[in-house]
């Protein structure tokens, strides 16, 4: 658990230090955030400012704990739903939400909440166990005899023999990853009953030495029926251990164990990708590719400019003309579009993926963003002097609400005129 002062700021505001609040180490972690775009650290005439980009969590510096919390307004309960169905793992028990409260300690405590309790349940349905070989030294022959061992070491000596044995064991990568994130976890929180808590479960289980060993086992495991039970607990271990891998809807760099920063935007993409294809399941409807081949292009330019793609693409199924299908670009925007209008730069972006996905008269796009206050939706026509652009549907999905009812939500609003063409 940490013991250092707390300092606090929300996304996008910024904090003016002293020019001895940090030190070297401190600015080279906060140069490594900057070049990702998710902090940024200037130099002003009496020290240091911090910005805070589109992340929360915790940062541990040298001599302080910075706490990063969202511009919208999240309980706990919230964005722990949310974060299992980006992540595809099961919402804890309404009797264990009550404890995944976030106060003053900040949302990264809530990743350890979660690990805790799926570790919980792992001890509590009996740790799995798998034959390990190992190499003993027995006064009778049990397993196999080590004969280059025997011959090596006690030549001659018939009281004790080198034996290779098969045993049940806990010690494997399952419970290990486990063991290495607990301990993790404890210096990452700074409220005492989760770190006691911790702690006392990290006991019961083994542990690999460095945090590097558990991530190896991380990008390498493999489920299948024996194991699957611990990939909600390995889902969670990764966020802490990696504190930061792109690939855990986390910004990225080398912050193990002690900090935790969450990127939002990452993590609504995630989550209206999932609710995007739930919603056009029943209507026939599939996640489409939008990069590589299908992706659209600049040529003849001074420099090669990147593909220009969607969040996501969906397709839907059409008998006009027979075979094909109509095309809906949707965009996940971490924004606060149910107070402020739609900026002209994502019009323009929207419109560009209209030219290049839709075809027909009517092309349609979708931007979902996060909504505090409640179900938003409203409807942006642009025209020109020979016609209508396109249509812009512009849905704000209820941050409260549970995800399964934002799908159906999403496809009454925006998708439900797909379900003609069918």
């Amino acid at each position: 658990m940490s013991s250092l002062p707390e300092r606090r700021i929300s996304e996008y505001e910024s904090l003016d230090l002293a020019e001895n609040q940090l030190t070297e180490r401190d600015l080279t972690r906060l140069r490594g955030l900057q070049s990702q775009r998710r902090f940024t650290v200037d130099a002003g005439p009496r020290g240091w400012r911090l910005t805070a980009g589109a992340t929360v969590g915790v940062l541990v510096l040298d001599r302080f704990r910075l706490v990063i919390e969202p511009k919208m307004a999240l309980t706990g309960d919230q964005l722990i739903h949310w974060l299992c169905y980006a992540l595809a793992v099961p919402v804890p028990h309404q009797t264990t939400l009550r404890h995944w409260a976030a106060d003053r300690h900040g949302y990264a405590d809530l990743v350890a909440a979660g690990l805790l309790t799926e570790c919980q349940t792992l001890l509590r349905d009996g740790l799995r166990r798998d034959y390990l070989g190992k190499d003993r030294l027995e006064p009778v022959l049990r397993g196999r005899l080590d004969i280059t061992a025997q011959a090596t070491r006690r030549f001659g000596m018939l009281d004790k023999l080198h034996v290779r044995t098969f045993e049940r064991d806990a010690d494997i990568w399952e419970n290990r990853v486990c063991g290495a994130a607990l301990a993790a976890a404890v210096t990452t929180t700074a409220n005492p009953e989760l770190a006691r808590a911790l702690r006392d479960l990290a006991a019961a289980f083994p542990r690999d030495t460095t945090p590097a060993a558990s991530l190896r086992s991380l990008d390498r495991a493999r489920y299948h029926r024996l194991n699957i039970r611990y990939r909600p607990a390995h889902t969670w271990a990764g966020l802490l251990l990696r504190g930061g891998g792109v690939t855990d809807l986390l910004s990225g760099g080398e912050y193990h164990a002690d900090s935790l920063l969450l990127d939002l935007p990452r993590l609504w993409e995630a989550v209206v990708r999932r609710l995007a294809a739930e919603a056009a399941t029943p209507l026939g409807g599939r996640i489409v590719p939008s990069s590589g081949g299908t992706a659209i292009t600049t040529s003849g330019d001074l420099s090669r400019h990147p593909g220009f793609h969607p969040d996501l693409l969906l397709g839907f199924p059409t008998t006009a003309p027979p075979g094909e299908q109509v095309l809906l670009p949707v965009d996940a925007k971490y924004k606060r579009y149910g107070q402020k209008p739609v900026s002209s730069t994502d019009v323009h972006q929207l419109l560009t993926y209209m030219a290049g996905y839709c075809r027909g008269a009517d092309p349609r796009s979708v931007i979902v963003y996060p909504s505090p206050g409640g179900l938003r939706h409203r409807t942006l026509r642009v025209a020109g002097p020979y016609g209508r652009l396109g249509t812009i549907h512009v849905a704000g999905l209820d941050i409260a609400a549970d995800p399964s009812d934002s799908a159906s939500d999403l496809r009454e609003l925006c998708l439900s005129d797909f379900a003609c063409d069918n």
